[in-house]
């Protein structure tokens, strides 16, 4: 059994409820709002969307400026922040310290920052770093031995390991979808685990009883957001009427509206 580490952050607690954290990601004001209307507490960023949306690389650490002015833009709505920021944009563990501290002034409770499967004690220095700087930081330490093909078990608790020793709050395995996987991890870890959904993988109910902790969507809301579109504008240059919900003008006007009074 886990023991929760000592925390004053909220967003910390809603990763030892009952229930997972269902974390969805935004990728703008409207997005987040509208999701914040759907009763979620926590909402996470997703760094493909930041990149995408000014024509940029996701992972190539080329949008710290607009990962902050997003954070900038979120940060003070009513709703708890968490940060994608993909390896910290920089190697160096202060530069990464600087801008976690940046974060956190501008209202965000968490950040998730990936190994990209860098060396293991970069990364490691990274994570005490910003921890040492911003204490109050929910750190979220991601490892992509699934994301990027490794899929090692060893290799990920390992350098899981290191990271939860390093003074990680929460640690991330994005792709890992297999079932017994999961649960042994869960088993050997002593901070929660966080899962990227997978329309392929376990539900949220079965995640939840595998004992995981956290449950991004990462960049799903945006990219079925973008698939949405296309195919509405494919059906309308078909003359078919376009299918599926859409918030009116008025819906959208109104996100912006409530987040001037929330100021």
């Amino acid at each position: 059994m886990r023991t929760p580490r000592a925390t004053a952050n909220p967003f910390g607690g809603l990763h030892h409820a009952d229930t997972p954290l269902l974390l969805p990601n935004a990728w703008d004001h409207a997005s987040a709002q509208a999701l914040a209307g759907r009763g979620f507490r926590a909402i996470g960023t997703t760094s493909l969307a930041v990149a995408a949306g000014v024509g940029l690389p996701d992972g190539a650490s080329a949008t710290r400026d607009e990962t902050l002015r997003l954070a900038r833009i979120l940060g003070s709505q009513s709703f708890l922040l968490s940060v994608d920021a993909e390896s910290g944009f920089s190697e160096d563990p202060d530069d990464v310290a600087e801008f976690a501290c940046q974060l956190v002034a501008v209202g965000a409770v968490g950040i998730n920052l990936e190994d990209g499967l860098g060396a293991v004690d970069r990364h490691a220095a990274k994570i005490a770093a910003v921890k040492a700087a911003a204490p109050e930081l929910f750190v979220n330490a991601r490892t992509d031995t699934y994301w990027l093909g490794e899929r090692d078990e060893t290799e990920t608790l390992s350098r899981l390991d290191a990271y939860q020793q390093a003074g990680a709050d929460g640690v991330f395995v994005p792709g890992l979808t297999g079932v017994r996987e999961i649960a042994a991890l869960v088993a050997q870890l002593d901070v929660p685990l966080n899962i990227l959904y997978s329309p392929a993988g376990p539900p949220v109910p079965q995640l939840a009883d595998l004992g995981v902790s956290r449950i991004s969507l990462g960049s799903l809301l945006y990219r079925r957001a973008l698939g949405a579109a296309l195919e509405a504008v494919d059906q309308i240059r078909e003359g078919r009427r376009p299918s599926g919900p859409a918030p009116t003008y008025e819906d959208i006007h109104r996100l912006g509206a409530d987040a001037v009074r929330h100021d």
